[in-house]
């Protein structure tokens, strides 16, 4: 019998192993005993390969299940609580703070990881510098993965494909069986370029087979669009993106390997994975065909292959000598983009209207539900690998939220993008807080916004694709774009999420009420997406009533308010006018009071911009010019047209008064 739990010296560390004839792979009966031995093992073959790099781990602490019922998985990047602290480690700032990597350099590290179920070790193309930052990646990777109906042997043959265009500009690939579904592509680079042009080459190489071979490959991320053809993945050389490393086990069914082959075995039609037996067996008798990318990178310039250097300039295709093929070259971010349709100067969002239950649940279609966020809606826009933002209205709120916008901000692994989302700060208890997001709606100082950033972090909840690599999106349905939206965000850092979908509208409705949240939003998932329309494809139904008011005049503070003001006059247009809507004295901090009362006082007008305010208000009012618009929630409208018990909830500095409409 083996041990329940044992001290052991590897390499003069004392490591603590437990259950080491626990069944990690039920299908093949292997042990995490097996598991550690393999990793021992290999270590000459892997470590090497992580040598330097920040390693992320997927864990499965049950097990990996089977292949009809796979266990849960979780990726973790900070190093775990109760690591050793002879493990070397390294910081890398993410929006949410710093996060310590492992740095896995000796056999110890490994057996650790195994120990704690860390089955898959992923890395990024690039080592650090010196200076404690990533460095510049030596080595791409082109990630071939097999769409429905496509096996080993298609990746095979556009893997060939792909190392004609690669050898072309002087790189040497090698293939490596993924230990999944499909095949990667290594290269090494002499690090001299930034993670940015690697990522324009090989996207730009991705695409040139696609346009050449449209029947076997596609560059498309929607997974809809994989069946039948293999998907190029070029963005996993994005240098926030990591790939399985070679020689690491997978967790899968099998006990397979990301294992490095050779050309010649690429072309066996009964092509497979390998497990991690075989892997040894093959390690052990010489077989190591990525030995060459474990050369440091100034070496591997000395072998005379072709260029030191990685053409990431446009360059023009060479003629075509009448029977032979043309000879292409890759192409970065000099080559130029089909122009689309939507552009962040001239989009405005999708809205909603306004709905019930009894509507949403007679809708002919199937629906999906979404959570009402209680935020600025925000049109967010990738490009040159910076984030814009801009609020409804057409203003520009990017210098306010840094966290998006800054350089270390969230990077899309895409060359550009247009996102339609809410940007939503949360309370204490984890619940939107419009209020909170008041205190960083109107900032313009960049001391008082890095403040802010720390008071009061948001998220941008994202639910939208508008557009994708110079590709117009707003005509295809929301499903297909939700796709997309999942597969750009899925390994981005908070701030930036994708928020859930449900397909009961009930019970969302039942939990957003739980919660506190405003409510729900109905859609079609057929819908087309139709920027500045209103909509009834999509339906909001809300648990309180709210109301967007512009103001038009304060009625001056007594007593505690006294220097401010006692309360607000509201109208909504009607009809070209303005109509007065009522007061609202309540939900004001005294922050909000100071903030309002020193944007009104430069609006002060001595005559009222509107008639038919009843006396008692009008009697003391102060009159400002209808330019600011406000949100209040109400009970209900009175027959006369007033709000009822109205209460304030902030301003709405992403609306013109000419969009508020009255809320049914």
């Amino acid at each position: 019998m083996v041990p329940e739990a044992q001290n052991v010296q590897i390499d003069g560390r004392r490591l603590r192993i437990t259950n080491l004839d626990k069944v990690v792979y039920p299908e093949t009966g292997t042990t995490k005993g097996e598991i550690i031995a393999y990793y021992t093992a290999i270590a000459p073959h892997l470590l090497p390969l992580l040598d330097g790099r920040p390693v992320t781990r997927k864990r499965w602490v049950e097990g990996v299940g089977t292949a009809d019922a796979p266990a849960d998985a979780f990726f973790t990047k900070q190093l775990e609580p109760g690591a050793p602290d002879w493990i070397p480690r390294q910081p890398i700032q993410h929006s949410d703070g710093p996060k310590e990597y492992p740095l896995v350099e000796d056999v110890p590290t490994l057996v650790w990881l195994a120990q704690v179920a860390a089955i898959e070790l992923h890395v990024p193309q690039w080592r650090f510098a010196p200076d404690g930052l990533p460095g510049k990646p030596d080595r791409l990777v082109l990630d071939l993965d097999p769409g429905p109906g496509v096996g080993l042997a298609q990746c095979a043959e556009v893997a060939r494909i792909a190392r004609g265009l690669l050898t072309d500009i002087g790189l040497d690939p090698v293939p490596v069986t993924s230990g999944s579904k499909g095949i990667h592509l290594y290269a090494a680079l002499p690090g001299q370029q930034t993670s940015a042009e690697i990522s324009a080459v090989v996207k730009e190489i991705a695409r040139l087979i696609e346009t050449d071979h449209p029947d076997l490959a596609t560059s498309t991320m929607a997974k809809a669009a994989r069946g039948g053809k293999v998907f190029l993945d070029w963005s996993q050389n994005n240098g926030k993106k990591t790939t399985i490393s070679p020689y690491s086990l997978r967790g899968r069914a099998q006990p397979w390997v990301a294992a490095p082959r050779t050309w010649e075995e690429l072309d066996d039609p009964d092509l497979a994975q390998l497990d991690f037996s075989t892997v040894l067996e093959r390690a052990e008798s010489g077989v190591d065909p990525i030995a060459p990318l474990r050369i440091a990178p100034a070496e591997s310039l000395s072998t005379g292959r072709g260029t030191a250097e990685v053409q990431t300039t446009a360059q023009t295709e060479e003629p075509r000598e009448r029977g032979k093929p043309a000879r292409r070259h890759a192409r970065g971010a000099g080559g130029t983009a089909s122009p689309a349709s939507v552009t962040a100067a001239s989009l405005s969002p999708m809205l909603a209207e306004n709905g019930t239950p009894a509507i949403a649940r007679g809708l002919s279609t199937p629906s999906w539900v979404e959570v009402k966020w209680d935020g600025i809606r925000a049109i967010g826009t990738w490009s040159d690998g910076r984030m814009l933002l801009h609020a409804r209205s057409g203003t520009d709120i990017t210098a306010r939220y840094p966290e998006l916008t800054a350089d270390g901000a969230p990077f899309l692994p895409v060359s550009d993008a247009i996102l339609d989302g809410e940007i939503v700060a949360f309370d204490a208890q984890g619940r939107p807080s419009f209020s909170r997001l008041q205190n960083r709606m109107h900032l313009e100082r960049p001391r008082e916004i890095e403040r802010e950033v720390v008071r009061t972090p948001i998220i941008y909840m994202v639910f939208d694709l508008l557009r994708l690599d110079g590709h117009d999106l707003t005509t295809m349905p929301l499903s297909q774009r939700r796709t997309l939206l999942d597969e750009v965000i899925s390994e981005l850092d908070a701030p930036v999420q994708v928020p859930p979908v449900f397909d009961d509208v009930d019970a969302a409705l039942a939990t957003s009420d739980e919660f506190g949240l405003e409510g729900v939003v109905v859609k079609d998932p057929g819908s087309r997406y139709r920027p500045g329309q209103r909509s009834p494809a999509w339906l909001k139904l809300k648990h309180t009533r709210m109301q967007e008011v512009v103001i038009v005049g304060i009625r001056p503070g007594k007593g505690d308010r006294e220097g401010t003001f006692g309360s607000l006059l509201l109208a909504v247009p009607d009809s070209g006018r303005l109509r007065y809507v009522g007061r609202v004295g309540t939900g004001f901090t005294d922050r909000m009071l100071r903030d309002l009362l020193s944007r009104l006082a430069p609006l002060r007008i001595e005559k009222a911009p509107l008639a038919d305010v009843p006396a008692p208000d009008a009697s003391d009012a102060l009159w400002v010019e209808p330019e600011l618009v406000g949100e209040v929630e109400f009970a209900n409208w009175t027959p006369d047209g007033i709000l009822r018990h109205s209460r304030w909830r902030g301003l709405r500095p992403d609306k013109a008064p000419d969009e508020v409409v009255v809320e049914s």
